[in-house]
């Protein structure tokens, strides 16, 4: 029997069968894992197979993913962690203050996202709360990665035509939502879909952090149809099964124009006849995005880290 996993808590999952059941389940010894080395094998997402004893079930299989989105497992620096499988989209919610999302943490987000062929949004939330410095910058990054291609618009989640608007981006699509903590990841899936009541929490006041109030990732079904995936507030975001020579490739800025660069593993930093180099010194190419990448390639985390 086929079955969906809703969520994954350590050893235990919590699955939906296909006649729409929901059931506890557990991992069988038998199944044979994936050779990368992540911390979580079976991830919410999965379509799995079951065979069920009792009132659990026993994953006995697990079927080809589409895709997945990954970052660096916080305490095993050579492990990975998976957030989830199988996805249509995946929906960045950032903010300008309170706390404040950098472009660096943005960039890498939209790296993964591009590098697993997953098709990325960008929501900036809370623009209830912002006077009107933060509203121009809010204004000109909204333009800087609409300009690059990427669906990028502002709400409140506590307006109910900014609801409406990112409903209809979910509709019939299984989603990922995801940031750092308190960007008001729960409140808008609430505001979404209330009777989840997803917990939520308050801004630490000493650094302007949010607390944790999502443990673990979790499906949830919408009622306008579709799937979003809730994920804990991410606070590090580092790039893994990335050669330095491929990052290019996940800025579509740079891709574009790859294929007029003299040497086929062009880095973009320093050879000669680099199309990448010359578009930046020709203005067409933003230098934020492009510090960013540098960033990516040197393993520097101080323009992204500081804000976790």
């Amino acid at each position: 029997m086929k079955a969906l996993v809703l969520k994954s808590t350590g050893n235990l999952y919590r699955l939906c069968t296909e006649k729409g059941e929901l059931i506890q389940g557990r991992l069988a010894g038998k199944v044979r894992l994936d050779a990368r080395k992540s911390t979580n094998p079976v991830v919410v997402g999965d379509s799995v197979e079951i065979t069920v004893e009792s009132d659990e079930a026993l994953i006995t299989a697990i079927h080809p993913r589409k895709n997945y989105i990954i970052r660096k497992s916080l305490n095993l620096s050579k492990q990975t962690h998976i957030l989830a499988a199988n996805l249509d989209q995946a929906i960045l919610l950032a903010t300008l203050v309170a706390p404040r999302t950098s472009t660096g943490f943005i960039d890498r987000f939209l790296a993964t996202a591009e590098a697993y062929r997953i098709p990325a949004i960008i929501i900036f939330n809370k623009t209830d709360i912002l006077d009107k410095e933060l509203k121009k910058m809010q204004r000109e990054l909204i333009d800087m990665y609409s300009d690059i291609g990427y669906t990028c618009f502002a709400i409140s989640s506590l307006e109910k035509k900014d609801v409406e608007k990112v409903k209809k981006l979910l509709k019939d699509k299984v989603t990922l939502l995801s940031g750092h903590s308190g960007t008001g990841k729960s409140t808008l899936i609430n505001a979404i879909q209330p009777g989840l009541t997803l917990k939520t929490g308050n801004i630490s006041d000493v650094h302007l952090k949010g607390k944790h109030t999502t443990t673990f990732s979790e499906l949830h079904k919408l009622d306008g149809g579709g799937y979003i995936i809730d994920t804990p507030g991410i606070k590090e975001l580092g790039l893994v099964e990335m050669k330095k020579e491929e990052v290019g490739h996940y800025f579509p800025e740079f891709r574009a124009l790859m294929h007029d660069c003299r040497f086929n593993t062009c880095t973009h930093t320093h050879e000669p006849g680099c199309a990448v180099l010359k578009a930046l010194e020709e203005g067409k190419i933003y230098e934020e995005r492009y510090h960013n990448y540098l960033g990516i390639l040197s393993g520097d985390e101080t323009d992204w880290k500081a804000w976790e």
